[in-house]
């Protein structure tokens, strides 16, 4: 059975990491972010920014169960293994809840695939639960569907809670084919890894499309924010848009 549009949305609105990671970002932004993620129609699962701001966030989040996703390796994708588990740590010691690591992806394309393991293996095991370890394969610079595919079964065999495809960084980010490919590996996998696409998703349409692909190899009851999670600044107005005309339409009869 299919979802009326407002259902879509407040469904979508569950299951998103609204983010700012502009350069330009400022503590007057993120207290505006932390409160557009209390909305009359639930909150979103997280928010997602840049570490610096944690404390502050976590100040202003407290009590209301979003959770605070930041960002590690982020967005080249460095070779700085030993670094970037000491970035992690110090975002958990802050009071992050979910850490999104950039995996070495250039590492991967140039055939040095241990090393790229290894920071995810390591970065892992620095992130103890419930906290989650989020992974960033950039998809669209692997660009090559049969290398997302290795490097999402690459990240899922090393305990990795979620693989996402983008920085929302680089020219193309999440794409639908991207998605068929690291969803069907989490199917076959028979891990609990969850999926994110992040980058490009604006409308209640991309959201929709994203959730389909999930339903098709997840069935209709797995996206939920302990498997599925989206990354977007912009789409939420459009997710509240289509709650406003549910709140008209209602209001009609009286």
């Amino acid at each position: 059975m299919s979802m009326t549009d407002q259902e879509l949305a407040q469904k979508a609105i569950s299951l998103l990491d609204l983010t700012n990671l502009n350069d330009d970002c400022t503590p007057a932004d993120i207290e505006a972010l932390c409160a557009k993620a209390q909305t009359p129609y639930g909150n979103t699962a997280a928010i997602c920014i840049w570490p610096r701001f944690i404390p502050q966030a976590k100040e202003l989040l407290n009590g209301t169960g979003i959770k605070i996703a930041t960002v590690v390796n982020f967005p080249a994708g460095g070779e700085d293994v030993a670094g970037v588990v000491e970035e992690t740590k110090q975002a958990l010691t802050d009071g992050a809840d979910e850490i999104d690591l950039v995996v070495p992806y250039k590492c991967w394309l140039e055939g040095r695939r241990g090393y790229t393991e290894t920071m995810v293996v390591r970065v892992r095991e620095a992130i103890p639960a419930p906290a989650k370890l989020k992974t960033i394969l950039e998809t669209g610079e692997l660009k090559d569907e049969a290398i997302i595919r290795e490097v999402s079964d690459m990240a899922i065999e090393a305990s990795a809670d979620f693989i996402k495809t983008s920085t929302g960084k680089v020219k193309v980010n999440a794409t639908p084919e991207a998605a068929e490919v690291m969803i069907e590996a989490i199917a076959q996998s028979g891990r609990s890894v969850g999926f994110k696409p992040a980058g490009g998703v604006r409308s209640l349409e991309d959201a929709g499309a994203y959730l389909a692909i999930a339903d098709k190899y997840m069935g209709a009851d797995w996206a939920k924010p302990e498997t599925f999670r989206f990354g977007a600044s912009g789409v939420l107005d459009a997710l509240l848009a289509a709650m406003e005309g549910k709140i008209e339409q209602a209001g009609e009869g009286y």
